[in-house]
Parts: structure tokens; sequence; C-alpha cells
């Protein structure tokens, strides 16, 4: 019965070729294909990451101890800052959200909209981890300067080298992530304006990049939680 209920498909159209198996364009598809890449990347960073302080845990620094800067304050205050940028990136992402629905209903005004808070979320947000890079970088005394007391890839005043290069390394390639996330929603921002997508008659691109977005949000996350909190 179950065989008799089923719709035979066309040998021509299973056979035949010419269009996605899963009714996905082919842009969307490689944006998955490249995602799926790029977690894998991340996923030996943390990993890593893991692996080291799990090796080093006696000397591993208290993050605490190290981000508690706050601009325009001298006060106290673990981990807000970062907290904060968190936040922000979460933000950006209901923003793209948003973006991408407004697409959908071909609502260009709307597009732009939340396309413009997106980009500003994201441009804060690398500005901030620039301000926590320079933060890092000055060390424990706060001064910038060629002494042994700043943070690089070859010295650590706060303890084991591999904190300060997993802190550049993993921080630093997300940011690249973002900071490209940042420069691509801006051009899908001014397309949007120009009307770009209202000729093509669809927003497809909103949503390719808003899977980026997200995929880099998500990221973020991750790194938050394993290399900031735990």
């Amino acid at each position: 019965m179950a065989g008799e209920a089923t719709k035979a498909i066309d040998q021509a159209e299973l056979w035949g070729g010419g269009r996605s198996p899963f009714s996905v364009s082919y842009g969307k598809m490689m944006m998955w294909f490249f995602l799926i890449s790029d977690a894998l990347t991340f996923g030996g960073f943390l990993s890593a990451l893991a692996f080291a302080r799990h090796h080093l845990e006696d000397t591993w620094p208290v993050t605490e101890n190290i981000f508690f800067h706050f601009p325009l304050t001298h006060a106290h205050l673990p981990l807000l800052y970062v907290a904060l940028m968190t936040f922000i990136l979460i933000i950006s992402s209901v923003t793209m959200v948003l973006a991408v629905e407004a697409g959908h209903r071909m609502d260009r005004k709307g597009v732009v909209k939340w396309m413009a808070f997106t980009v500003l979320g994201g441009a804060i947000f690398v500005g901030s981890q620039a301000w926590e890079w320079m933060t890092f970088i000055a060390g424990p005394d706060g001064l910038l300067s060629t002494s042994a007391d700043n943070a690089s890839l070859t010295s650590n005043p706060y303890g084991p080298q591999l904190y300060a290069d997993f802190f550049f390394f993993i921080t630093g390639f997300h940011g690249t992530h973002v900071l490209s996330g940042v420069v691509i929603n801006l051009i899908v921002l001014i397309r949007s304006i120009q009307g770009w997508y209202d000729e093509r008659g669809h927003y497809e691109m909103v949503e390719k990049v808003g899977l980026y977005w997200h995929f880099i949000d998500l990221v973020w996350v991750f790194v938050f939680t394993f290399f900031y909190l735990i």
C-alpha cells in the first residue's frame, strides 16, 4: 500500500541533472559547504586550546584577572566589556534575521534599515576587539612599549606563552571573519539602497550573507565560553 501511495519520479527528472536535489540554490549550498569547513577549523583551534589548558592547568592565567578593563573608567570590572561585546554581536544577529525576513517580503526599506543596524553592530564589535587587543598587549602595567611586560607571540607576562598565542590566533581569526562580514554586509547594504535586488526579483544575497553572519555569531559564543568563561 505504501508503494502504491508513493508518487513515481520521472527518470528524466531523477537522473537528468540541472536541478538541486534539495531545492537549494547553488549559492546557498556553497555557503553551507564553506561554513562546515570553517567550523572544522574553529573546532581544531578550540580543541587545541582545551588540550593546552588541561596540560598547563596549574599555571594557566585566570581570565578575569586579565580582561577587567572598561573604556573611560579605571574600575575593576571582570569580563564586563567582553560580555557587552558578546551582547552587541548577538543583537546584530537578530537584526540580520529581520533583514532576511524583510527581503522575503521584498521590503527594500526594511532590508536597508536592518542591514544598517547589523553593519553598525559588527563595526562596534571589531572596534571593541581591537581595544581588547590593545589592553592585552599593554600587559599588567598598562603601558604600550617594547618592554618584556608587553604581550606578544613571543612574550606573555600573564603566564604560559601558549595563552597569548591562543588569544591572538583564536580571537584574531574570528575578528578577521567579523571584519570580512562587516565589509560584505556593507556592500549588500549599498546594493540594496541602489535597488539591485529589486531588479533581480529576490533578496537571496541577504539570506546568504545572513548565514555567514549567524555562523560567526555562533562561533563567538563558543570562543567566549571556552576562552573567557571556563
